[in-house]
């Protein structure tokens, strides 16, 4: 790790960052909790270069560019996952313009959800995360609440878990589990890394419970908890530096 000599002390990179004050960063310092470029640092006097240093807090990795925006959308039913829609149909875009103060920002979703489903949507400006967070390599789980038709069978778990032989090859969920049931209809939660259109609908429909109400719950860490629907809000520290992990950046 070289240090930067025009650049800027490491404790006040991490005030500036929002992490802690001066004083307190000096403590996380001497502590060994702080880390450059995958290094450790212990001096309070390293200068570093905040335009393209590395620095993890406790393993969290800090966000020094504040022009990056990261946020969590709950999609309303309706809303298409587009940024713009050249037929005036309710889109994503609608709301982020609302919420963005800088038009050109360059805010985009990562990955969709489609119009019937609602849910959680992550939104970015962070090409290098948002890329990563959308390639099947890195299986980051995404977790759904579906209303389907009930009962559902003990072994329809079983069968999700093992694998489903849909028309485009075989599918499987990470993990199932059923919520709740009443006569003629149940909700449960399916959990699946992959994307493919329409995923969790040909999976439940394929084993005899098609879904009349679809909610995407949960992105990694990220949980969408009691946000209201057309709502955004910005995610935490630690919840960017849990997809960052999750993606290996």
């Amino acid at each position: 790790m070289s240090e930067s000599p025009e650049g800027v002390r490491l404790q006040k990179v991490l005030s500036k960052a929002g992490v802690a004050s001066r004083r307190a960063a000096e403590d996380l310092i001497a502590e060994g909790r702080v880390s450059v470029d995958g290094e450790v640092v212990r001096e309070f006097g390293r200068r570093v270069d905040p335009s393209n240093a590395v620095i993890h807090v406790d393993g969290v990795r800090v966000v020094l560019n504040e022009d990056l925006v990261y946020l969590a959308f709950n999609k309303p039913l309706g809303v298409h996952s587009t940024m713009t829609d050249d037929r005036g149909r309710p889109c994503v875009g609608d709301y982020v313009h609302k919420y963005e103060r800088n038009a050109n920002a360059g805010i985009f979703h990562v990955g969709r959800l489609d119009a019937e489903t609602e849910g959680l949507l992550l939104l970015t400006n962070d090409g290098d995360l948002g890329h990563r967070l959308m390639h099947p390599s890195y299986e980051v789980p995404k977790t759904y609440l579906a209303e389907v038709r009930g009962p559902v069978a003990r072994e329809v778990g079983r069968q999700l878990r093992a694998g489903v032989e849909l028309e485009d090859g075989i599918a499987k969920a990470d993990n199932f589990k059923l919520v709740d049931s009443t006569p003629g209809k149940a909700i449960v939660e399916i959990v699946l890394h992959e994307g493919r259109k329409h995923i969790v609908r040909r999976l439940l429909a394929e084993v005899g419970h098609p879904v009349d109400r679809l909610v995407r719950t949960a992105v990694g860490d990220i949980r969408l908890g009691n946000q209201r629907p057309g709502t955004m809000r910005a995610l935490t520290r630690d919840e960017v530096g849990s997809l960052f992990r999750a993606v290996g950046l």
